[in-house]
């Protein structure tokens, strides 16, 4: 899924990684942090992006309409070249909730209509389509695998019309939240495809250390939050629909900027009853322009670097937590040594007392997240194999202890 707006196809060198901790993540020289698939820091530029923001909204003189539209356009543009989209297919949205929900509710299902999901999603994942079950939709969640995975095999013979009804949508997540996996996108894209199914992606833990490109892989809907790996405010992300989908659908709740003329404030009482013929229409406004602004900056910065060169850092980190566990017999919960092509930016390891080990590796500065009963490092561009290094002779020290 290599995007072709990436500005860098090579890994990040030493170098280049020391100047973006000096520049944009000073903090870094004090503490190691790992959490990106939770909470992403902001850059520096984006600070001060935010902060010249703030000093014109409070002196709201200085904010016109049309240069607080402008940021907001900004924000389209960068997200289109972010996925390789066209702008026209990009709404803006405060969370990755808001885009699963438009699509939950837009879409064309009909009672006696199946959805499939794979279970262990993170739940903005599964409770907008559970609620389908009060129209008669049925939504099946499919089990993962033993190791914790979804099984896209399953997923794809459900998609095939076999095992059960015909399925109508499938919604997954591009990345999962506890353990990295990675689903093979493309070809459920094309399974869903040939199968005539909607495919809604949950791309938060995607989009920012996965390269993303919708045009050579089809989705229907995409749902980001940008706080995670894009590294921006909350409160800011998007929702891209397939742009010969975008007319068919109508949104559940409408913004009254979701409609055509809304643009002339001088006219808004001659109500329109035209929705917007691009994805605008799914906006809610007001939505929180200092947030986006501060996206917009973070983007920048994203795209400069490159997501494929980005990844490629990530692999370069991970190497020595994946040889330490493979050495000491220790369980990875991520696919890295048993499905590689499966591996993402989080790498979890399954100890055996793993809150113990969270709990030393944050005594010792070390920020992770424990989730499903592993520890999860989610790394980003900023991180160094020192650090990592360190985090292998933590963890080492806590094997040897147990």
């Amino acid at each position: 899924m290599a995007s072709p707006a990436a500005a860098a196809a090579g890994p990040l060198d030493d170098r280049a990684v020391e100047r973006l901790r000096e520049a944009e993540f000073p903090w870094t020289a004090d503490t190691v942090y790992l959490n990106n698939a939770s909470t992403g820091p902001i850059p520096e530029r984006t600070r001060r992006a935010l902060d010249a923001f703030n000093v014109e909204r409070a002196q709201p003189h200085l904010l016109p309409d049309d240069k607080l539209f402008a940021h907001f356009a900004r924000a389209r543009e960068l997200v289109a070249r972010l996925i390789n989209a066209d702008v026209a297919e990009v709404g803006l949205a405060a969370n990755t909730s808001y885009g699963l929900n438009i699509a939950a509710q837009a879409l064309p299902l009909a009672p006696g209509d199946t959805v499939l999901v794979s279970d262990r999603e993170f739940p903005a994942n599964v409770y907008p389509w559970l609620r389908l079950r009060e129209r008669g939709v049925a939504v099946e969640l499919v089990p993962t695998t033993p190791e914790g995975w979804p099984d896209e095999a399953r997923l794809l013979e459900r998609l095939a019309g076999r095992g059960g009804p015909p399925v109508r949508c499938l919604a997954v997540s591009l990345v999962q939240f506890s353990n990295g996996y990675m689903v093979d996108l493309a070809r459920l894209s094309a399974a869903a495809r040939a199968a005539g199914a909607f495919l809604v992606v949950d791309a938060i833990q995607g989009a920012g250390q996965v390269p993303i490109d919708v045009r050579a892989t089809p989705v229907d809907v995409l749902a980001c939050g940008a706080q995670k790996w894009l590294l921006s405010p909350w409160g800011s992300g998007f929702v891209y629909v397939r742009r010969d989908l975008v007319p068919t659908l109508s949104p559940a709740w409408v913004s009254w900027m979701a409609y055509e003329g809304t643009d002339d404030f001088s006219r808004l009482v001659e109500y329109a009853d035209t929705l917007r013929p691009d994805a605008r229409r799914f906006d809610f406004i007001t939505l929180p322009y200092q947030d986006f602004v501060g996206m917009n900056a973070s983007l920048e910065l994203i795209l400069e670097l490159g997501v494929p060169a980005i990844r490629e850092h990530l692999r370069h980190l991970h190497a020595p937590v994946v040889d330490w566990a493979a050495r000491r017999g220790v369980r990875l919960a991520s696919p890295h040594a048993a499905r590689a092509e499966a591996a993402s930016g989080i790498v979890s390891v399954a100890l055996p007392d793993a809150p113990r080990a969270y709990a030393a590796l944050r005594s010792a500065g070390v920020i992770t997240s424990l989730r499903e009963g592993a520890i999860r490092l989610s790394p980003h561009a900023y991180n160094t194999l020192d650090e990592m290094a360190r985090v292998v002779e933590l963890l080492e020290e806590h094997v040897h202890l147990s």
